[in-house]
């Protein structure tokens, strides 16, 4: 089964509110289906009621690029996601995972317990059984999960609705191979990530040192193009050959990357 193409746009607060309201129905009106925004504690309002403020005023769907779950109680997490959904009508999806690199300074400076990853990746399974519980049987929130160790897919391919790679600058062929087994699983939707448009790189999706030429040189699918045209082709390569339908950019390239959109959305 070749799942349809959609969009989604990781935008940060970075600006005044209007100004990201501004960019927010921008967002909208050029066909994205789900604005996202990253899991960085105390550098702009917490996400929920950030993703709720956009789902009153637009009709995105509307999701977190990706909790991190040593953050808060896994009860936390859920009991958070569960609200979002009902208050969106069912337009929230929860991307989770277990952190960024660098989290374990993080968890220190905020006075967290640094758990190993085994121990993270089990708050993950923790978060999604209590969110399960809370939404019943007349709710299912969309789980998207960030993985890319061996225990980490295996965990998502069992709840997961929708699989992303914590990629850095792993080839082509790498990717792939990660992607494999997902493909046979129809009810799993695979999203790339792509933090680098032509020699940009996506505040929040990828560290600031970020080399775009060498990503290039190794053939990393972090990276796209930044003409339109080019995109297009690669965008649907990728779908061809490795199966990724849902694509993810981070806001700086919403406008430009606007007619990609215009031209696969739903295709």
């Amino acid at each position: 089964m070749t799942r349809p193409f959609r969009f989604g746009v990781v935008a940060p607060l970075r600006t005044d509110l209007p100004t990201w309201l501004d960019r927010v129905r921008r967002i909208a009106d050029s066909g994205y289906s789900t604005l996202l925004v990253p899991d960085f504690p105390l550098t702009q309002p917490a996400p929920g009621p950030m993703l709720a403020t956009v789902a009153a005023r637009t009709d995105l769907r509307v999701g977190t690029w990706v909790y991190a779950s040593p953050l808060r109680p896994p009860w936390m997490t859920a009991w958070e996601a569960h609200s979002l959904s009902e208050l969106t009508g069912g337009r929230f999806e929860m991307g989770i995972g277990t952190g960024r690199p660098g989290i374990e300074d993080e968890l220190r400076e905020k006075g967290l317990p640094v758990a190993p990853p085994n121990e993270r990746l089990a708050q993950i399974g923790e978060t999604l059984r209590a969110l399960r519980d809370l939404d019943g049987p007349d709710l299912h929130t969309p789980v998207a999960m960030a993985v890319l160790g061996p225990k980490a897919r295996a965990l998502a391919a069992e709840v997961a609705d929708t699989v992303t790679f914590a990629l850095g600058d792993q080839p082509r062929t790498e990717v792939a191979r990660l992607a494999h087994d997902f493909r046979a699983v129809p009810e799993i939707e695979l999203a790339l990530a792509v933090p680098v448009i032509g020699d940009t790189v996506a505040p929040h999706m990828a560290p600031p040192d970020t080399d775009p030429a060498a990503l290039r040189a190794v053939d990393a699918l972090t990276v796209l193009p930044d003409d339109p045209a080019a995109a297009v082709e690669e965008i649907q390569r990728r779908r061809e050959e490795i199966g990724f339908s849902y694509f993810v950019f981070g806001a700086d390239f919403a406008d430009r990357f606007a007619p990609v959109v215009a031209e696969l959305a739903g295709r």
